[in-house]
């Protein structure tokens, strides 16, 4: 493709190599392009993904699960749980060469705290009461609160105080698409629905990245991204069930492809606007969920590969209410429920109306994401089936975010969330979230569930803060804002060439600067 010839094609391998242990691309397809990348502002899984690989947090979650240090060497946390010292790593460089220091951290959390940002990762900080640079490397949080999830929060990517310091509108700045950070990657090129290209930083403070390139490229079909992983022209793509189970097995995948099989954390469902006319009715929204035959999706759509989901928490952490099973598939009481609210069939047409108007729904989704489509193919039928006439419309991903979700500008969404290792859930179920920017699209708002939300955030004992969340998770199965539909399992493809992978509970990827290409695989020379 001419991607890659204008791109790619250089040297052949093997000489220019010799004394460059950072050889090779990766070049991983993705269904949209990124937003922004200035990880204060990334609540996108594309622009979250590129951040990771150009900027560092002070700490990180490693292959196991546990909280380690990035930028921070170590840290103290005082008997109250109020302060917490860190100590960071010396001799980091940003990427323009000059110096991390502790002033960046506090001008990041600064930044982040000040509503005049307007980061939707904002009330993940609003305790910190105060932040000191004591000396260049050592700087001290003082909280309001003890707050438990602080540790893992301050893991968001530094941004440098030295180049943001005087712009007034950081995310509209160059280096939105231009970002300078410490990690292992610099930024190259981009090219917007096209590619983004990075380039492995050679003096990253860990070690020289094995890669020397990492490319996404922008392939919104999955069926082209299929087609462009077994000829060789991608390395790497999130394959979909039908492709895992059927198209894995011809000649040249075997030849080229690895496939993986984990249960990512991560779940897919229909939001529902709760500040419609008609999906404000709570029993409105209980009929649509009881209406949803979860098994038949997963089934379906997924060919198996997913397990059915109740509530936002990971399936696998003690904070997932195994116990909450609402709403399960009774199309029966789900027609009783639509008739309590007022909608019956008063024409026998087969789809219900109330006050002269028809229950019709859009349901809508991003493109690229032919497994969401299929499911929504499916709900649509589902719910036809008890009378309810639904749209499906499918939309760019930029646009579907921008326009759809921001705006909320939708009745029915359908899509999926990534879920921390912490089960701190302010930013997306809190009411205080949906303010503009908040990740709170439908509008939910419960006071219980926000006064639940705001004591698991005080409390540090496991067991205590298991049965504050059981509880949220089940007062907001009982609200249906949402039908939980799934867990999906994480369905990656990765050309064969690729050496270093290591399979743990946090996927594939937590190791990725130590992936490497024997010498003489190598297909992209620089």
């Amino acid at each position: 493709m001419i991607f890659f010839l204008s791109v790619f094609i250089l040297p052949s391998a093997g000489n220019s190599l010799q004394q460059d242990i950072s050889r090779d691309a990766y070049v991983d397809a993705s269904i949209g392009d990124a937003r922004v990348l200035i990880p204060v502002y990334a609540d996108d899984s594309v622009s979250g993904g590129i951040c990771g690989l150009i900027y560092n947090g002070l700490t990180k979650v490693d292959k196991d699960l546990n909280i380690a240090g990035d930028l921070a060497e170590r840290w103290d946390v005082s008997d109250d749980g109020l302060v917490i010292t860190f100590y960071l790593r010396k001799g980091v460089k940003w990427h323009d060469g000059e110096p991390f220091t502790s002033k960046d951290v506090k001008f990041t959390f600064e930044t982040i705290k000040d509503p005049a940002t307007g980061s939707p990762y904002i009330s993940g900080f609003s305790d910190i009461r105060s932040i000191r640079a004591i000396d260049p490397y050592t700087v001290q949080f003082e909280y309001s609160a003890p707050y438990a999830p602080a540790l893992l929060k301050l893991g968001m990517g530094i941004i440098p105080e030295h180049i943001f310091a005087d712009i007034k509108d950081i995310r509209r700045s160059e280096y939105a698409r231009a970002p300078v950070g410490t990690g292992p990657y610099m930024f190259s090129e981009w090219e917007s629905e096209k590619f983004i290209i990075l380039k492995a930083n050679p003096e990253y403070f860990m070690r020289v990245p094995g890669i020397k390139r990492y490319v996404c490229k922008i392939l919104p079909d999955q069926s082209v991204q299929y087609l462009e992983l077994v000829s060789g022209e991608i390395d790497s793509m999130t394959l979909t069930p039908y492709q895992y189970k059927y198209r894995s097995d011809i000649k040249e995948f075997r030849e080229r492809i690895n496939k993986y099989r984990y249960l990512a954390p991560s779940y897919t469902y229909l939001g529902y606007n709760m500040k419609d006319p008609v999906l404000s009715d709570l029993r409105v929204r209980r009929a649509l969920s009881r209406a949803v035959n979860k098994k038949e999706i997963i089934d379906a759509a997924l060919l198996g590969l997913g397990e059915p989901c109740t509530g936002h928490f990971w399936k696998d952490s003690v904070y997932y209410n195994h116990e909450v099973d609402l709403y399960g598939y009774d199309p029966g009481e789900a027609v009783r429920l639509l008739a309590q609210a007022g909608w019956k069939d008063t024409d026998g047409d087969g789809v219900l109306d109330k006050d002269g108007l028809v229950l019709s729904l859009k349901i809508v989704t991003n493109q690229g994401n032919k497994v969401r489509e299929d499911v929504a193919t499916i709900v649509q039928r589902q719910w036809a089936d008890i009378g309810v006439k639904a749209e499906i419309q499918v939309v760019a991903w930029a646009s579907f975010i921008d326009q759809i979700i921001d705006k909320k500008k939708f009745q029915v969404i359908l899509l999926a969330w990534m879920l921390p290792l912490d089960p701190d859930c302010y930013s997306v179920w809190h009411s205080d979230s949906i303010r503009e920017g908040g990740l709170n699209a439908v509008s939910y708002s419960n006071p219980a569930v926000d006064l639940l939300i705001e004591k698991g955030r005080r409390e540090f004992d496991i067991e205590k803060r298991k049965e504050v969340y059981h509880e949220i998770h089940r007062l907001i199965a009982e609200d249906a804002p949402y039908t939980f539909l799934y867990f999906s399992y994480r369905t990656p493809g990765i050309n064969k060439r690729f050496r270093g992978i290591e399979e743990s509970p946090v996927g594939l990827y937590h190791n990725f600067i130590d992936w490497h290409v024997p010498r003489d695989e190598v297909r992209y020379d620089f």
